[in-house]
Order: C-alpha cells, then sequence, then structure tokens
C-alpha cells in the first residue's frame, strides 16, 4: 500500500512564500509522475504542476513564474515552492503521483489527503 503525506502548508500574506512536500511511501518500484493539484471552494480540483522521473515540469499558466516543482528520487519526495503568493492560491493542494508497486505492474494514481494553503492578510 502507498501512502503520500503532505506537509507545509498553512496562513500567508500576500506576496509571501510557502514550500510544500509530499512524500510517498510504501512497497514503491517506480514513481512516473508528481504533482500537486488544487481544489478552491466551489470549484474544481486543477492542475498546479507535475514533474516526471526525468525532470520534465508542467505548470499551469496561473502559477508560471511563481511556483516551482521540484523532486527528490531518492526519497520519492516532491516539493512545490511557492512565491508571490495571490489570494486567488488560496485552496486545498493535493499531491498525486503515478506509482508502479512492482516491476510489470501497470501504473496507478495516488492522492494525498491534502494541505490547506489560504493567502491572506
Amino acid at each position: 500500500q502507498v501512502q503520500l503525506v503532505e506537509s507545509g502548508g498553512g496562513l500567508v500574506q500576500p506576496g509571501g512564500s510557502l514550500r510544500l512536500s509530499c512524500a510517498a511511501s510504501g512497497s514503491i518500484f517506480s514513481i512516473y509522475v508528481m504533482g500537486w493539484y488544487r481544489q478552491a471552494p466551489g470549484k474544481q480540483r486543477e492542475l498546479v504542476a507535475t514533474i516526471t522521473s526525468g525532470g520534465t515540469t508542467n505548470y499551469a499558466d496561473s502559477v508560471k513564474g511563481r511556483f516551482t516543482i521540484s523532486r527528490d528520487n531518492a526519497k520519492n519526495t516532491a516539493y512545490l515552492q511557492m512565491g508571490s503568493l495571490k489570494p486567488e492560491d488560496t485552496a486545498v493542494y493535493y499531491c498525486y503521483a503515478v506509482i508502479v508497486l512492482r516491476l510489470g505492474a501497470l501504473p496507478n494514481a495516488n492522492w494525498g489527503q491534502g494541505t490547506q494553503v489560504t493567502v491572506s492578510s
């Protein structure tokens, strides 16, 4: 069984910074993609950023230039450095990972429990 554990959320003022972490644990053979999605109240969950095992990144237009995703493959951990935060970044942020449990198995999508990020003065 795989667990994704997020940390680093909280309350920050507009213009501030936060760093989220997501650690995957369990019986893991490989992790194809790790990333972050977010869901604000009354809105659909949306992509924030993803990163492949090779380091290829993808960002939502709304966060380009402000957020940076990175990954430590040895630790099965992804990070989201968020800067120049805006009130509209307020949401629950969910870690996402596509994981292969053993050689030859199909990859499966996994989600963390979510961490709240609130940007407010």
